[in-house]
């Protein structure tokens, strides 16, 4: 079990890895980045920023607005992502038009209707004890209006519940160009990868509010 765990460890490494032959991480923010339009001179958010990876590519795709990368930086993840690290990165990519302040996902820090955009990629699934579609409304409530929502995570129906209805539910609240977009099906991955880097059920939410 030892040998097959670290195996398993090493082939996601070198998934991974931004200097590997795969580079699926930066096929996952670069593709989940493309989605994030903020106006010149707007915010966008970038929930559970980790290292700040989406929180700059963003940036770069928006370089007269303004990214927020915000996270806990605590429990499992606090040895590898903290904000320094996040500065960090930025510095090196030669990002200027970031900041990254703390925040908890499950109750953002932000007054409502702050951000012209949100994103976020592989957060919610990990946070234990709270209604998946609840943390998406809560990060769709600092969402202006007009703005757009770019959220990539498992989606699966265990841990999300019905999203279809939920983008009806969205539609209904006057939410407008609300999609679901599997990117297990070679947009980001494909599904037998996705299966077997514990993935299945990627999908990314997209809309306007």
């Amino acid at each position: 079990m030892l040998l097959f765990f670290t195996v398993w460890m090493g082939a996601l490494h070198k998934t991974f890895d931004y200097n590997g032959k795969r580079k699926l991480a930066k096929t996952i923010i670069d593709g989940t980045a493309k989605y994030v339009t903020i106006p010149d001179g707007g915010t966008g958010l970038d929930v559970g920023c980790g290292s700040g990876a989406l929180t700059i590519a963003s940036a770069k795709r928006n370089p007269k607005a303004t990214m927020v990368g915000c996270d806990i930086w605590s429990g499992a993840y606090k040895a590898v992502f903290t904000k320094k690290r996040c500065e960090d990165n930025a510095k090196a990519e030669g990002v200027a038009n970031v900041r990254f302040e703390e925040g908890n996902a499950i109750r953002l820090p932000f007054a409502d209707e702050s951000f012209d955009a949100v994103t976020s990629n592989y957060v919610y699934h990990n946070i234990s004890g709270h209604d998946k579609q609840e943390l998406l409304l809560e990060t769709l409530r600092v969402l202006k209006k007009c703005g757009t929502f770019a959220i990539h995570d498992i989606m699966s129906k265990a841990r999300y519940g019905d999203m279809e209805s939920f983008v009806k539910k969205l539609k209904a609240e006057g939410y407008e160009e609300v999609r679901l977009i599997d990117t297990t099906d070679g947009t980001f991955m494909g599904k037998k990868e996705a299966s077997l880097l514990g993935l299945a059920g990627s999908t990314l939410l997209v809309g306007k509010k």
